[in-house]
């Protein structure tokens, strides 16, 4: 073989892996990693800002001092659980991480009932502030845990469909599905509001 032909062959071969999908794979398990990043960003900006909720509300509901507790309570319960990029293939932990932010969330729309007994806290510009930012919050959670369920889909995909399972079975066969985000128990059931 003439030095030109070896020169064609590497050059074959190297289209051939370039396009059979070799490189689907860890693309796209690295595009879920970062959409998991986004999610947890999303929640730390959420645990930030509720200390200063917490506070802002404190300062008017003084005798409301068990919903403070269960929302404080349940932030650092939420900020203790952490799911790691490596974690993702473990339904388990997700789904204790999952439960934790649950929690979270349901203390905080407690928290946020209580303003109906306080007009001047609902009118209080710091309480207004800090609700929008904490609603805006929940917004961009939703969006992040979406992109992140989407990453999943793909990656899981590639790993079972042709021709990227070849790879999946052979180079990367110690790779793991990654777990998506699942409805809370309930969830389903919308929230019943009484006036």
């Amino acid at each position: 073989m003439s030095r030109l032909g070896t020169v064609l062959a590497l050059i074959g071969i190297g289209l051939t892996f370039s396009a059979c999908g070799y490189n689907t794979i860890p693309t796209l398990q690295e595009q879920a990693k970062a959409r998991w990043s986004d999610v947890q960003n999303q929640y730390q900006r959420r645990a930030d800002l509720i200390p200063n909720l917490v506070a802002t509300v404190q300062g008017y509901a003084a005798q409301e001092k068990n919903v403070l507790t269960a929302v404080v309570e349940a932030r650092a319960k939420a900020t203790q659980i952490t799911v790691n990029a490596s974690d993702l293939s473990d339904p388990a932990k997700l789904k204790a991480f999952q439960d934790a932010q649950a929690q979270l969330t349901g203390a905080l729309g407690r928290l946020l009932a209580v303003s109906e007994n306080y007009p001047e806290l609902k009118s209080n510009a710091n309480f207004l502030a800090l609700q929008s930012q904490l609603e805006g919050t929940e917004n961009r959670i939703s969006v992040a845990r979406r992109d992140y369920i989407d990453a999943v889909r793909a990656y899981n995909t590639a790993l079972r469909t042709f021709p990227t399972v070849i790879w999946a079975k052979t180079a990367f066969s110690g790779e793991k599905p990654m777990a998506e985000f699942t409805a809370n128990e309930g969830s389903e059931k919308p929230p019943q509001v009484k006036f």
